[in-house]
Parts: structure tokens; C-alpha cells; sequence
């Protein structure tokens, strides 16, 4: 992830009404797409309306631009922004492909399948 992009003061103010503390996106990726979901954490076990999640997300989707193309190793960047403490943050994350014991045997060849 290059930089943390502002949250918009419209996204601010309606999380404050809703008591919301922490709003993280979740950006994954690694083959051909990249995907997003928004988690939100408020101080008083509230829901956040759909809308208003799909909001955020659209919002990111601007703000971002994460095309998750990539190899197919699954990769992601989780970006918080912790409204409580007035900070933002930015962890990036990726799965790496771990190689077992290779086992080999006699080719056998089935005669009866032709």
C-alpha cells in the first residue's frame, strides 16, 4: 500500500453518531481480483447499517484502486482507522508457498485403459 488515504468527513461524522470507534478495510488479493471488507468496531456493540458500510466501501474502492493481481499467492493490505485515538495504520500480509517432502515410486502404466 503506497499511502493512507483520508477518511472522508462525511464517513467521520456518521460513524461519531453511531458510536463507532474503528473502522479496518480488508483488501485481499492475488490472482485476478481484488476484494474488500469493511469491519467496523463500536464502543457500544451497535450494528452499522448496510448503507452505511457500503458507503465505506465504495469509498475505499476510490480511494484505493486495489487491482489484487498477482502471482495467486494471496496477499492483502488491512488498513485501520482508529477514530477513538485520532491514528491510521496499515498492515500488509501475504501467504508465501511452503514446499513439503517430495515422495517418488515406479511409473506404473495401465495397459487395460486403451
Amino acid at each position: 500500500m503506497e499511502s493512507i488515504q483520508p477518511l472522508p468527513a462525511r464517513i467521520v461524522a456518521k460513524a461519531k453518531q453511531l458510536k463507532i470507534e474503528i473502522i479496518t478495510l480488508n483488501f485481499s488479493g492475488g490472482s485476478d481480483e481484488g476484494c474488500l471488507n469493511v469491519d467496523v468496531d463500536s464502543s457500544q456493540d451497535t450494528v452499522a447499517p448496510s448503507d452505511f458500510l457500503r458507503e465505506i466501501e465504495d469509498w475505499a474502492w476510490e480511494a484505493y484502486s486495489y487491482s489484487g493481481t498477482g502471482d495467486g499467492s494471496d496477499y492483502g493490505d488491512d488498513i485501520t482507522y482508529n477514530l477513538k485515538d485520532g491514528t491510521a495504520s496499515c498492515q500488509d500480509w501475504w501467504m508465501q508457498r511452503s514446499e513439503g517432502q517430495t515422495q517418488s515410486m515406479p511409473l506404473e502404466v495401465d495397459n487395460a485403459a486403451e
